[in-house]
């Protein structure tokens, strides 16, 4: 359970980095914001792992003796891109209004590295189901969260949130492997 509390956190960390950037964007309507990003970014992030870990469960069988080095190398790549992309500015300040049609891009982008994520879920010793609903629910959280925080506070911790999450998934990597 330690695993997915861990992983939930570590994924849910992009859709936060955005959420408070679209809070400090867009002030109005707080609330219905809050809302919107929790429940689009939520559900993403909970189906994500769902859709990599049933894709995980299809390929096991031909690449079991190498699953751990995938799982490795993968939690590896999202977590640098993590970090790589909270060194860099984010999308928030391009967007001037926020349609269910922009929610919905932004939802599957910050939810493709759980997808990908989703994979490792076939290493560890734990039901996929209680995993995935565990990273939604702790992603909607976090995104309605992160929109309170950027309203009141701009966008200071928007990339410090990216980075943490970068970092534990290559610490998640390090232990698939090593431990």
């Amino acid at each position: 359970m330690f695993e997915i509390v861990i992983l939930s956190l570590a994924l849910s960390m992009d859709a936060f980095a955005v959420s408070i950037g679209l809070g400090a964007k867009h002030t109005q309507k707080t609330n219905n914001l809050a809302i919107s990003c929790g429940l689009y970014f939520g559900f993403f992030q909970g189906l994500m792992p769902l859709i990599g870990y049933m894709g995980g469960r299809g390929v096991l069988g031909w690449v079991e003796s190498y699953a751990p080095w995938i799982a490795f190398l993968l939690l590896i790549l999202i977590g640098g891109k993590m970090i790589y992309e909270s060194l860099s500015h984010g999308i928030e300040n391009d967007i001037a209004k926020i349609t269910h049609r922009i929610m919905l891009v932004l939802a599957i982008a910050t939810s493709i590295d759980a997808m990908a994520a989703g994979f490792s879920l076939t290493l560890l010793d734990i039901n996929p189901l209680i995993a995935c609903a565990t990273i939604g629910f702790t992603t909607l959280f976090f995104s309605v969260l992160g929109v309170f925080i950027g309203a009141k506070s701009g966008t200071w911790l928007e990339s410090k949130a990216e980075l943490l999450g970068g970092v534990v998934l290559i610490l998640i990597a390090i232990k698939i492997l090593f431990i």
